[in-house]
């Protein structure tokens, strides 16, 4: 159980929550020149949604790469389900599905799905898979190599294997780009069904409208600094929509 510190509109306040993510006045550097992350703190709570938002070059992607240990943390801590966030148990509690498509293309994607839960220690349900992979209008496919799925089919399998895989923790860094708007809404749909289940998502999105449909709480990075976590229900009563409320920050961190 972790007690979290109150953000600037944070609907956490005071109080003991069990965390599925904290994030502990984090720093990050790629070298004395070049500071990316500043005194970061947020957290997301069991069965919770957190959006991440903010402008290109905001540091939301090295954020992830430290939540994940992709990259050494430098200063500040970060804990996933309890556990430092370099440990077995953090890593085996959290997926991450990241803005790019560099999968095995030498896969079919059934092998892939096999791979993804040999790594986390769970057997492959052929049936569930094939279900998925019909939800996500790639019926039959899951015998095709890799390197023949388009873009978009590739972004699908990043999708299905972490929702077979349901992990505490989920990550996402824009791996939506390029899906059509039938996955979006199945997509949507299993989002909201991990936090049902208790479990947590951390979705990076330039769709505000997406963010609307899903999340429970969105954080603003502005230039490595975190201006603002609060609840989507918040961000709506004060600003109308969530594209409002992120102008609003842009544009006073751009103003000298």
């Amino acid at each position: 159980m972790v007690a979290l510190e109150g953000h600037h509109g944070s609907s956490i306040g005071s109080g003991t929550f069990t965390m599925a993510l904290s994030v502990d006045h984090v720093n990050y550097a790629y070298s004395t020149q070049k500071q990316v992350l500043h005194d970061v703190s947020c957290a997301i709570a069991e069965n919770k949604v957190l959006g991440l938002i903010g402008p290109n070059g905001s540091g939301k992607s090295t954020l992830i790469k430290v939540i994940l240990d992709l990259l050494q943390i430098q200063s500040g801590r970060v804990t996933i389900d309890g556990d430092d966030n370099r440990t077995r148990n953090a890593k085996m509690s959290a997926i991450y599905l990241s803005s790019n498509d560099y999968l095995p293309e030498f896969l079919t994607g059934e092998e892939y799905l096999r791979f993804m839960h040999g790594l986390y220690g769970t057997p492959l349900d052929v049936l569930a898979m094939r279900s998925q992979f019909a939800r996500y209008a790639m019926r039959d496919r899951h015998r095709d190599l890799i390197e023949d799925y388009s873009h978009g089919m590739r972004k699908k399998l990043q999708l299905i294997a972490a929702f077979m895989l349901r992990r505490k923790l989920t990550v996402i860094d824009e791996t939506l780009n390029g899906v059509d708007i039938d996955a979006i809404r199945a997509f949507e749909r299993d989002v909201r069904e991990l936090a049902t289940e208790g479990r947590s998502v951390l979705l990076c999105s330039h769709d505000f409208s997406l963010l609307e449909n899903v999340a429970d709480e969105v954080a603003v990075l502005v230039g490595g600094v975190l201006v603002h976590q609060s609840t989507l229900a918040a961000i709506v009563a004060d600003y109308g929509k969530l594209s409002t409320l992120a102008d609003e920050y842009i544009q006073a961190m751009e103003t000298p």
